[in-house]
Formats: C-alpha cells, sequence, structure tokens
C-alpha cells in the first residue's frame, strides 16, 4: 500500500519505461493494403485517404523496393478493373488485375508476403460484394451463388502466385468452400486469413472512394455485421474456425477492440489480424493537417492499442508511416 508502493518507481526514466513495456509494435507486425487499377503509367491519389494512390501494375516494382527497405512484411491486394459487370467476371479472370498485379510482384524476385482480398465488391457494376437476385422479392445478395464465383476468384489468384488469401465477403460457408477447391486443385498449402468478424461499419468510406465499390442501391448490412453484436461476432469467428480458417480478422480494429480482445480469447491457437480502417486512418490524417492532434502519437497509440488488445498482425494504411517512426 502506499506509500511503500509507488508503481510511479518504474515510470521515472525512459529506458525503465522500455524494459518494462508490455507490449511492442515494430514494422514486423504491419500488412500494408495496396489499391492496384487498369491502365499504364498511373498514380492517382486518393484524395479522402492522404498518402494513398491507386497504382498501375507498372509501378508496383518501385513501390514493392521501397516497402521491403521499410521492413514492411506484406502487402493486402485490392484491385479496380477497366470494366465492371454484375458477376465481377475481371476478380476470377486470369488476366484480372489481381491476378496480373501478383504475377508482377513475384516477377521483381521479392519475397514480400503477398496476400489477396477475395471478394466482389470492387469488380461488380452494382457495388456489392456477390450475386444479386430479388427472387423472395428483396434485392439481396445470393449466398450461396456468390459461393461459386468466389471458389473461382480464390483458384485464379492461388494459381497467379498469392501467398494467401483473404476471403472478406462474409458470406455463410465461404471458407470451407474455399478451402475445398484450394484442395482440391493441389493448393492445400495455401493458407486462408478469413474476415472472420467484419462489421457493417460507417468506417469504410474512404476505402469505397479508393476501391471505387460504393454499393449503388441498399447497403450491406444484410451480409456484414450489426455492430452493436459481440456474441455473434464469436459464433461467426468459431465456424471460420471449423470451416479452416488459418488466420482470424477482426475489422474494423478501433471500436472493436473488445471483440478483438475477445476472439484472442476464445482463439489463442490462432493467429490474430486486426484490420486498421480508411476511416481510422483518414481521421487522424485530417486532425493532423489541422493541427488538433500529433499525428505520429496518436497512429502509433492506436496501433499499440490494437496489439495490446491481441492483435497478432495489422493490416493498417498507416504502414509506412508507422515504419518510419518506430525504425526513427
Amino acid at each position: 500500500m502506499f506509500p511503500t508502493v509507488r508503481p510511479r518507481r518504474l515510470r521515472r526514466h525512459s529506458k525503465l519505461r522500455d524494459l518494462v513495456r508490455e507490449t511492442t509494435l515494430t514494422p514486423n507486425d504491419l500488412i500494408l493494403p495496396l489499391f492496384i487499377r487498369h491502365g499504364e503509367g498511373e498514380e492517382v491519389p486518393i484524395t479522402s485517404m492522404p498518402g494513398h494512390r491507386q497504382l498501375t501494375v507498372d509501378k508496383l516494382p518501385q513501390e514493392i523496393k521501397e516497402i521491403e527497405s521499410l521492413g514492411i512484411p506484406g502487402v493486402i491486394l485490392f484491385g479496380i478493373p477497366e470494366h465492371k459487370d454484375a458477376v465481377g467476371s475481371d476478380a476470377y479472370s486470369d488476366e484480372g488485375i489481381i491476378q496480373q498485379a501478383v504475377r508482377a510482384i513475384k516477377a521483381t524476385g521479392s519475397d514480400l508476403l503477398v496476400i489477396t482480398d477475395v471478394c466482389f465488391c470492387e469488380f461488380t457494376d452494382h457495388g456489392h460484394c456477390g450475386i444479386i437476385n430479388d427472387k423472395t422479392g428483396v434485392m439481396d445478395v445470393d449466398n450461396d451463388a456468390t459461393l461459386e464465383i468466389l471458389q473461382k476468384e480464390a483458384l485464379s489468384h492461388a494459381q497467379a502466385g498469392a501467398d494467401l488469401i483473404a476471403p472478406s465477403g462474409m458470406m455463410d460457408g465461404m471458407i470451407a468452400a474455399l478451402r475445398e477447391v484450394l484442395d482440391e486443385n493441389d493448393f492445400s498449402h495455401l493458407p486462408i486469413m478469413s474476415y472472420a468478424a467484419k462489421y457493417s461499419s460507417g468506417f469504410y468510406g474512404p476505402f469505397r472512394d479508393a476501391a471505387e465499390s460504393t454499393p449503388q442501391f441498399g447497403d450491406r448490412a444484410t451480409y456484414q455485421m450489426d455492430p452493436a453484436n459481440g456474441n455473434e461476432a464469436l459464433r461467426e469467428v468459431d465456424l471460420d474456425v471449423l470451416e479452416g480458417a488459418d488466420i482470424l480478422m477482426v475489422k474494423p480494429a478501433l471500436s472493436y477492440l473488445d471483440i478483438i480482445h475477445r476472439v484472442k480469447e476464445a482463439h489463442p491457437e490462432l493467429p490474430l489480424a486486426a484490420y486498421n480502417v480508411s476511416g481510422e486512418y483518414s481521421m487522424v490524417k485530417a486532425a493532423a493537417a489541422n493541427g488538433w492532434v500529433d499525428e505520429q502519437r496518436v497512429a502509433l497509440e492506436m496501433l499499440t492499442s490494437m496489439k495490446r488488445a491481441g492483435a497478432d498482425m495489422i493490416l493498417t494504411y498507416f504502414s509506412k508511416d508507422a515504419a518510419r517512426w518506430l525504425s526513427d
């Protein structure tokens, strides 16, 4: 008891604070999302996400060189095709934008971990994550029909050379469907990182600008999770574990630190990713631009909180900045 016990003793010296620090954030914890667009010789700034651009495939080698130099171990790819249609056919074409990007990265000889997002919202002309039907009188995504094209997409990514696939559409049964098609085609070694608990969140706004994937009608509340629910997240996660997910993910991160913690407690045996999403990134950038917050301090505090909650890795648009700050 006070005055004998004084916790502040361990805070007086910076090196002592370093020694007793419980949570450590390093560049090796980070995964950088990249947006790949059709065309050639282009770097299109994303106005709602300062510091990020849509890149054409020919711009990737230089980008990959910079990412590797910063010690960031992996990237996750999102594609913006030239043409979109009702079933997102570019997503599973051998010459699709993501397939081209994977091959281009591998051609550089890089050993960077190449993760591909497996979904359809960037590729469909309606902006939803699968095939739409109105058989019940309500326009909605057809879960089982979408599983079939998700299998095509995942297999095409594997054949292009992806190191890890990350299905994000929140379709029931998607992990089992993808595990089946990968195993049947000699890709039993390829891991799946499941967006196991993905919420229908307002924090995705800048991403939809970046990926040009805003729904043309309705929203995604019929397949993404209600932000008010926590127990449902654990049920979703349990199902993905049973279906063969190798890595779990919670998305978004900042408003769902409780979910990250609960998932890690429920499944300590599996690695857990947190997705620090576009809205979380852009809010800090905007506040910093107005002089309201210290960007470096706030961003690193956010990322550290995600690790403290239980995340083993973080997908974040701060990856480059954070790697530089941590190195300094």
